[in-house]
């Protein structure tokens, strides 16, 4: 086997090709934009397909350096917090409330499923939580985490490679879905965004006007993200002296949340760069690479010596997670345009990670219109309250 390493600059390189590829490949073929699959994850999964190409025919293992993907995350998040008003959360509280409610019985489901699935194919009992939500809702951190304290409880050798195997198909499953949900429900319920109102990330689709950007409002808006990402860095690493741990980027998020509500009303005469071009900018461009740096380093090859059964497993996980998006999300959030938008980032929640919810949705705002409220509370739902009853939920499946 020959390795071949991507330094940081050419992963991040290969990054944006990648993203134009999957770009060129969206606008020839019209179902993928009528199903809002972000550019960025046909541009990954085809890289992904070839990097498993390569392992297989020729005996080369392709790795990419991985830093940068870890700052454009902080960016992307902060950029979210520093566009959320007080208006919209105060008005997202009940809403955030049932969204947590909605996500901590799918988080049940989902490990029921899981342990069916294991019993009905004969799998080792260790792997339910591996095939639960070990790897889905927790996504490849939590497996990593997880995998050795399952593997010595249960005496599960390839626990590492099953949780590894079902949080990279659930990655790719939840990067297709989002998308052709929301796109079924805003046809069905002719529901459509509000008018006039740029994404909170990214730009609308079609626009020909050019967004009204110069070096000033980019600094600006650059500046005012780094000075966020600096104070919520210091907030992280002081929670984690007290025992205190939560990912950085919902500490950078929350940071912003508080800088963008206090400093403009303490500080009029501030230029803030909340709901601009510029930060907009930024934030799409963050989330694009992200992405597809984060796909196009799957090792699809893991997935090989699992045989059936963790496909037949994944499968029955779709589906419920499809119908559960369909029948309790989008009715839940009151089945208006939001609610459609929140049950495609919903797919991001249940089989990937926060950032897939995050792509899937920006694609849907990006083609029909903006939704600020869904961009606050998803976050917050899925980055922060549900790694928590993820925990607990761990802990009594692996007792």
């Amino acid at each position: 086997m020959t390795l071949l390493t991507a330094s940081g600059l050419m992963s991040v390189t290969l990054a944006i090709v990648i993203f134009f590829i999957g770009a060129g490949v969206n606008r020839v073929a019209p179902p993928l934009q009528r199903w809002n699959i972000p550019k960025a994850v046909t541009g990954g999964l085809l890289a992904a397909l070839v990097t498993f190409a390569l392992y297989e025919l020729a005996g080369v293992e392709v790795v990419f350096t991985l830093g940068a993907r870890d700052v454009l995350l902080l960016y992307f998040f902060t950029g979210i917090g520093l566009n959320a008003r007080l208006s919209d959360l105060v008005s997202g509280g009940r809403p955030l409330l049932i969204l947590l409610g909605v996500t901590l019985v799918y988080l049940v489901l989902q490990n029921v499923i899981a342990a069916g699935a294991v019993r009905a194919l004969g799998l080792p009992e260790g792997a339910t939580a591996l095939i639960g939500s070990v790897s889905l809702i927790g996504g490849h951190g939590t497996t990593i985490a997880w995998a050795p304290i399952i593997r010595e409880r249960f005496g599960l050798e390839n626990a590492l490679e099953i949780g590894i195997a079902s949080a990279t198909l659930g990655l790719v499953i939840a990067s297709l879905i989002g998308g052709p949900v929301a796109s079924v429900l805003i046809k069905r319920f002719a529901l459509s965004g509000p008018k006039g109102e740029a994404p909170v990330v990214g730009f609308a689709e079609g626009g020909r006007r050019e967004p009204d950007i110069d070096h000033v409002s980019f600094l600006r808006a650059l500046l005012v993200l780094n000075v966020a990402i600096l104070i919520g860095s210091l907030g992280h690493d002081a929670l984690e002296q007290f025992g205190v741990r939560m990912p950085r980027f919902v500490v950078c998020l929350i940071v912003a949340i508080v800088l963008t509500n206090a400093v403009p009303a303490l500080l009029p005469r501030v230029e803030w760069p909340s709901r601009t071009p510029a930060l907009a900018l930024i934030s799409d461009v963050s989330l694009n690479v992200f992405l597809v740096m984060s796909l196009m380093s799957m090792q699809l090859w893991t997935l090989g010596g699992l045989g059936p059964a963790l496909a037949v497993a994944l499968a029955a996980q779709t589906v419920v997670a499809v119908l559960y998006m369909l029948f309790v999300v989008f009715p839940a959030m009151g089945k208006t345009y939001e609610a459609a938008v929140i049950a495609a980032g919903f797919g991001g929640i249940s089989l990937g990670a926060t950032p897939t919810a995050i792509a899937n949705m920006t694609a849907v705002a990006s083609a029909h219109g903006d939704a600020p409220r869904a961009f606050i509370i998803l976050p917050l739902v899925s980055a922060f309250f549900i790694d928590i009853a993820n925990a607990g939920a761990i802990g009594f499946l692996t007792r």
